[in-house]
This record gives C-alpha cells, structure tokens and sequence, in this order.
C-alpha cells in the first residue's frame, strides 16, 4: 500500500471509532435500564476491532494504538460508572482510570497474539483472552466486574434465561461471538462498507472503489453474509424465550415482609450526622414498618444492610439491650424469622489467632469489622452471624500493599479491610417452614453470579438481598443492582426478596421477573409469597466452567504466542 493510500482511506478516524465505540458499550449500563438499547452491544465491540485494524495497516506505534484503545474503555467507565464518586471522588476516579487500565490487558494480548499467530488465531483468541480477564476480575483483590459483558443483559432477562446453564459469562461470550460475526462480515471484499483489494498478504484496504456493477453484484453476498450475524442474535434469544414461556415457578410457598426504613446514610443513618437519627428511634422505625405488613401467614422479615448498627460486639450480643428487644418483639410474633443487616465486632484472644485484617488497639487489642447478617429463626433461637464475604474493594477491602497508600484518603468507609468469611452461610428453616432456607446476600455481592450460585448448592430455597442503596444517591448505580438480582435469579432459579435501606424494595421470581417494587427514598415495607425451590441449576452445581475454560485456553493461547515469537526471532538472529 502506497503512502497516499495509507493516509486517505475511507472511512471514521481511529479517535472517532474509539469515542464511537465506548458510546455502543454503555448501551447495557443506561441510566435507567431499558432493553431498547441492549442490542447496540451486539456492534460494541466493532468500532475497537476497525480502529485497531486501521491503525495496524498504517503501521502506527504501539502507544497510539494503545491511546486509543484506552480512551474507548475510559470514556465507558466513565459514562456507566461514574456514580461512584457519590460516595467518594477518589475513589470513583480511581475505579474509573483503573479499570479501563485493567481492561487494555486482554486486549494488548489479543495483540500480540495476531502478530505472533497471524490474524485468524489472533481474532478467535481475542474474546477467550476477555471472558479469561472477567473470571480473573470475580476473584482477585481489586475485583470490579460491574461491567462484565454478561451483565449487561440485566436489562433484558427475558433474552437470556438460558444463564441457568451458561451464567452470566455466556452472556459474554455471546456478545464477542456476533461482533466478530460482523466485523468479519464488514470485511469481505466490495463491501459497501469499505474497499479492499486482495495481495500476496491478505485483504489491504484501498482507496479504488469496485466497479459499480462489481458493487450491484456484491449487494447480495454481503446481504447473505449479513445473515450469519443476524441468525447468531435470533436464535439465543429464541431459544430464551422458549426456555421462559415453558418454566414455572418451582417449590412450595410462605409470605415474606421486606422493610425499607428509608435512612439518609450521609444526613441520618449514622452518628455525626448533622441529623442523626438515634439507633433506638431507628430501631422503633424498623419494628414499626414490619407490624403494619405482618398478616398471620408471614414466616419471614428481612431488615435492610446495617440496619443494626452501632456496632455490635459478638462475643456480647445476646447482652444488647436492642437484641433483647428484638426479641421482646418475635415473642409477641410467634413463627416470624427476621433476618437483618448488623455491623459487627469480633475479638481475638492474640496476635496469632487474629486474621489478616484484624486491627489492633491497646484496649481492645485484636479484632476485626464484619458486615454482616444476622438471622433470629424465632425469639429464642440463637442468632446466625454472616460475614459478607465479597468486599468493595477501596472501600471495604484495600490490598495489604496499598494500606499505607491509602491511609490519608477518605474512600467512603473505613480504612484497610473489614473482615469476612470463606464459605456461603444458608440460614436454618424455622420450625413452622421446613422449606424456608435463606441465603444472605449482602449488597454488592448480587453482582457475583458465581458467589451467589454457591448458596443453592449450600441448601438455599430463597435470595434474601439486603443493601443500603442510598450510598449512590438518586443514580444509575442503585437501578443497575436492582437489575443484577434479576440476572442472579435466572442462573440459580430462586426467587429473590430484596430489602433497601432506601432504594429499590420487592421481589423478583424465579424468571428474573420484578413482581413487586416499592418506591425509592420513602419508608415502606412490601409483602409477597415467594417460591421455595430446592432444585439446583446446571450453573450452579458446575459453576463457571465459560470462565475458568477461557483461563485454561487463554495461557495456552499466551504460551503458544510467547515461544513461537522466541523461537522465531533465535532462527532469524
């Protein structure tokens, strides 16, 4: 190709296909969830894979197809993640700029896998070199998989209902699988898209349009072709559709009470605030709202995050004056099990009992922060603690490294980590419900599809989520959660009771479908029967076998890369 050629070819530029590109991947996070924009993600990931194109064929330097490539994943942090900085600004643009950072790995793999192994290894690598990344972001320290591919079908469960077999990252790879479908259908030669003319080398873009009867002639090929892509969109979402029209809620029935106490966390929930509301006033608000929606049939009330929150030492709790009057309370309420939100305080007896995120002080010596979950099946039962296990990073969990780092920054929430818990809890059935078996699931970690389908393999009938949504203010961040528990209840087909400290309060059945749903930023509570299935999905009892394949398949792919490249460059030197 001429230099002419190289700077005169048709088409947008590299920067706007970057901008263009980040615009399409915003389309699952919308500020208000809407299945109208989800099919945009099918053509996402084009504009990446012509920029990168474009810029290979010019011979440009790494670092600017670098800057460009950054500047795609930035500007899509930034649009569906920016509500962060509500609960800290540090912290926001730090999940921002690092992520987007974090997402260029896959794709400088993808990279030099096509210059090592050629084109046709390098594209199909590319989205196994991506779902491999998404498995790697569920586990690790600084783990933010808000934008996981699959996740952004939150807004449309009735296209994917088949994520009981695949979870969410077959969501993923479903996306990968037709944008390459259509930028490999863009491709073919005299499409009106672009030109190109064949060489020793391959397809080269020119400047020299076909002629106009070669284009007339190559109107139905592409359109043919176009039909690959279009069958590869259609057929899932058939077969979804065909998956739901045939499902029926599974297991036996009880009414649940989910409460919203409606508690300003940045004004009232929390002490020093300029209008705090004192625990015992809250309290009287919580027990309040759950008598006014008792009816004799009720078997279950869930509290919202923290809703207990002072904190509460373990070793004492029975001793509380507010757990005796929780209990006070079930007394007069026979056959009611509550499950809460609780911050609590474990102590450790030394130094070598403590764990690795317990913190020390002269009066209390070692001891660890716990959000947690506590559950009274009745009002003698001991109380079961939960320890929410998947931390937001920044805020609930720091890197042993970055502790010193980030000491002097107010990331929203206290500094270093809290503690948790390595195995799911499933709280007991109450005596009067056998079938009644509760998984807690705190917050943000409704956003794990693999965390949450361990709780049915532990036993679990019902998703009881309790979360402080108020946290991110009136903004895309509390819709977006809402919309993830849908996700959640199609992979592991159970229904979900959802309590917000304020935000969004209901249910959500089996089908990931919103049954019920109180309004944001009032105090209310909401009543439902739930089903209680015991059967477990094909997802849950084998897991993310998408993710840990792609890990398998992505060092091989990297290893094969890595010594062909050496190996090469010995017989050439």
């Amino acid at each position: 190709m001429s230099s002419t050629e190289k700077t005169s070819q048709p088409g947008l530029r590299p920067a706007a296909l970057a901008v263009l590109g980040g615009l399409l991947l915003c389309a699952g996070w919308m500020p208000w969830p809407t299945v109208l924009t989800v099919p945009l993600l099918f053509v996402a990931w084009v504009p990446y894979l012509l920029l990168e194109r474009r810029l290979t064929l010019l011979g440009a330097r790494k670092g600017r197809v670098f800057a460009h490539t950054y500047l795609m994943l930035l500007l899509w942090n930034a649009l569906t993640t920016w509500w962060v900085s509500y609960a800290s600004l540090p912290a926001g643009i730090a999940a921002v700029v690092l992520n987007a950072l974090l997402m260029c790995l896959p794709l400088m793999a993808f990279r030099q896998t096509k210059k090592r192994l050629g084109y046709r290894w390098g594209y199909a690598l590319l989205p196994v070199y991506w779902i491999a990344f998404e498995q790697l972001h569920l586990h690790w320290d600084i783990t933010w998989p808000w934008l996981t591919l699959g996740n952004g079908f939150a807004a449309a469960p009735a296209w994917v209902q088949w994520y009981e077999y695949t979870g969410f990252l077959g969501g993923s790879a479903w996306v990968w699988a037709v944008n390459l479908l259509v930028f490999t259908t863009m491709l073919k030669p005299r499409s009106p898209l672009a030109f190109y003319e064949r060489t020793a080398t391959g397809l080269v873009e020119t400047t020299t349009p076909a002629s106009p009867s070669g284009l007339a002639r190559s109107d139905v090929k592409v359109r043919s072709s176009f039909a690959l892509p279009v069958l590869a969109i259609v057929l899932p979402i058939g077969i979804s559709y065909l998956i739901g029209a045939t499902y029926q809620e599974k297991g036996p029935t009880e009414e649940v009470v989910v409460v919203q106490p409606n508690f300003d966390p940045y004004v009232e929930k929390f002490e020093g605030g300029p209008k705090f509301i004192p625990y015992e006033e809250q309290l009287t608000r919580l027990l309040a709202l759950s008598e006014q929606h008792l009816t004799p049939a009720t078997k279950l009330i869930i509290w919202p995050e923290t809703a207990l929150e002072e904190p509460y030492w373990e070793n004492t709790l029975e001793s509380n004056p507010k757990i005796r009057r929780i209990r006070e309370w079930l007394t007069r309420h026979p056959g009611v099990a509550l499950l809460t939100g609780i911050t609590t305080l474990g102590s450790y007896p030394n130094k070598e009992a403590a764990s690795e995120t317990a913190r020390y002080r002269d009066d209390l010596g070692y001891y660890d922060f716990f959000n947690s979950g506590a559950y009274f099946a009745d009002a003698s039962a001991r109380v079961v603690l939960y320890h929410k296990s998947r931390l937001v990073p920044g805020v609930e969990k720091v890197p042993p490294l970055l502790v010193s780092l980030v000491s002097h920054i107010d990331l929203g929430g206290t500094v270093g980590s809290v503690g948790s818990q390595p195995e799911r809890t499933v709280y007991p059935a109450p005596a009067n419900a056998p079938a009644l078996r509760v998984a807690p699931v705190i917050c943000y970690e409704s956003i794990y599809g693999d965390f949450v389908n361990e709780y049915p393999r532990n036993g679990a009938t019902l998703l009881g989520l309790f979360t402080n949504d108020a946290w991110w203010h009136d903004s895309p961040g509390y819709r977006q959660l809402l919309s993830y528990g849908q996700l959640r209840c199609i992979e592991t087909r159970r229904d979900l009771a959802r309590s917000a400290n304020t935000g969004f309060t209901g249910f959500i059945n089996q089908k990931g479908e919103i049954t019920q749903r109180e309004p944001a930023w009032v105090p209310t509570a909401s009543r439902a029967t739930v089903h209680l299935n015991d059967e477990v999905t094909f997802y849950a009892r084998y897991g993310e076998l998408i993710g840990r394949g792609a890990q398998l398949l992505a060092v091989l792919g990297l290893l094969v890369a890595v010594v062909l490249g050496w190996t090469r460059k010995v017989s050439q030197g």
